[in-house]
C-alpha cells in the first residue's frame, strides 16, 4: 500500500500479491516499443494454471510463443483482462494467465506492430520456475 493509503494505479487487488504479474511503463518508449532487448513482462493470474504450465515446461519445447486473440469491442469497452494462451508449435494451450492490469495497451500495440511487420502476432515466451511456482515471462524486448 502506498503512502496515505492511495492505491497504486493498475493494481488488481482480486489476485494474491504474489500472482499479480509485473511490468512497467518505464520499460517502453513513447510508441510503446520495448526500450531494450532484455525487457520482459510477467503474466498475472498464473496460479490456477500451474498444471498446464508444468506440462508445457516439461515438454521440452524450446520455441514457445503467445497465442492471444484480438479483444472484441465488448471486451475493450468493459476493460476486460487480456487472457493469454501459449503456442508450442504443435498445439495451443489453455489459458495460462492474463496481462498485468494497466499494461494491456503495450501488448495490444506490440501485437499490432508484429502483425503488420511479420504477419503473425506472436510474442516469444519463457516459462520460469521460481519459488515452487511456474510463471510466464513475455519477452517483449525480443520483438522490438
Amino acid at each position: 500500500m502506498a503512502i496515505f493509503g492511495i492505491k497504486r494505479r493498475g493494481t488488481d487487488d482480486s489476485l494474491p500479491k504474489s500472482d499479480r504479474g509485473f511490468g512497467s511503463f518505464d520499460d517502453y518508449t513513447f510508441g510503446l516499443a520495448a526500450r531494450n532487448k532484455g525487457t520482459t513482462m510477467v503474466l498475472a493470474g498464473s496460479d490456477p494454471h500451474q498444471d498446464e504450465l508444468r506440462t508445457i515446461a516439461e515438454s521440452g519445447e524450446e520455441k514457445i510463443e503467445t497465442a492471444i486473440s484480438a479483444r472484441t469491442i465488448e471486451q475493450e469497452r468493459t476493460d476486460a483482462p487480456i487472457e493469454v494462451r501459449l503456442f508450442t508449435g504443435r498445439r495451443v494451450s489453455g489459458p495460462v494467465g492474463t496481462v498485468p492490469r494497466g499494461l494491456e495497451s503495450v501488448v495490444d500495440e506490440t501485437l499490432r506492430r508484429l502483425d503488420d511487420a511479420v504477419g503473425k502476432a506472436r510474442i516469444p515466451v519463457r516459462i520460469i520456475h521460481k519459488s515452487g511456482r511456474y510463471r510466464v515471462e513475455l519477452l517483449m524486448g525480443a520483438v522490438r
